[in-house]
């Protein structure tokens, strides 16, 4: 991957394995019910929360989750579609990345 002129390296791995985290975020109108709605899918799926953050200011809501994915039920590509429907269904933005994926991209 190339920035600029810049080459970057590829994300490292932990212990020569890829990252067992993952990053969520969501993002919408501020209202009842969706720390409920994306915890749900989390728990349906066996997939832990180290830790969020959350906070909603002027309507406008925002959360960043990084979870356990190591004995999610589903694969990470069923997990993040899981993500997706629900946040359809309670109308806010989900997205779902590996942890090394979020890093390598946020070092620029």
């Amino acid at each position: 991957m190339y920035v600029g002129e810049e080459r970057l390296s590829e994300p490292s791995l932990l212990n020569g394995v890829s990252s067992q985290r993952a990053v969520i975020s969501v993002v919408g109108e501020d209202k009842v019910g969706i720390i409920a709605g994306i915890s749900d899918v989390l728990a349906k799926n066996n997939v832990n929360i180290l830790d969020i953050t959350q906070t909603a200011i002027e309507g406008l809501f925002t959360m960043i989750m990084v979870v356990d994915i190591a004995k999610a039920t589903v694969s990470f590509e069923e997990l993040k579609e899981k993500l997706s429907m629900r946040g359809g269904e309670i109308s806010v933005r989900v997205d779902a990345q590996r942890e090394e994926v979020f890093h390598f991209m946020h070092r620029i």
